[in-house]
């Protein structure tokens, strides 16, 4: 139970950090004029918010009992992914085309990690209708799974 709580104690200060991370860039863009690098660095301050999203997901996955849904309801969400699945599909299509075609090494690198995110999301919407098919039968393991394992530098400096 200690390592449980521990845990969960872990995680709460995390969010702190993450909601610190995001007022702290977005005061400081404001004054920026470099449009990538202040599209950079406001990406870093929305990842810093899904990060709290998770983080907190997380530790209501460890401290509270789960409600059981209604089919409605999840019919609702597989419809919801399913959606966004193909939407990502295609766009992954368009910008692997496009790239090849680019000569500018700046855009280039910028529409690079958009592609990167969208594959990354791809696999994770992938995953969630998984967990959605799976309804009752889904584990800890499986929520864990979906939150760290296409998160890269798991909330880490690069990440």
């Amino acid at each position: 139970m200690s390592t449980n709580n521990n845990l969960v104690e872990f995680m709460k200060r995390q969010i702190v950090i993450e909601k610190e991370i995001v007022d702290s860039l977005n005061k400081g863009i404001v004054d920026i004029k470099n449009p990538p690098v202040k599209g950079v660095l406001k990406g870093i301050s929305l990842d810093s918010v899904k990060h709290a999203e998770l983080y907190a997901s997380a530790v209501s996955l460890l401290t509270n009992v789960s409600q059981a849904l209604t089919q409605e309801n999840l019919d609702a969400q597989r419809a919801l992914v399913e959606k966004h699945i193909q939407m990502e599909a295609e766009l992954i299509k368009k910008l692997e085309k496009m790239m090849p075609t680019i000569e500018n090494k700046k855009v280039t690198f910028l529409l690079n990690a958009i592609l990167t995110d969208e594959r990354r999301h791809h696999a994770m919407l992938k995953m969630v209708l998984e967990i959605i098919v799976h309804g009752e039968t889904i584990t800890e393991a499986d929520w864990w799974e979906l939150l760290w394992e296409n998160v890269p530098f798991h909330g880490a400096p690069g990440g």
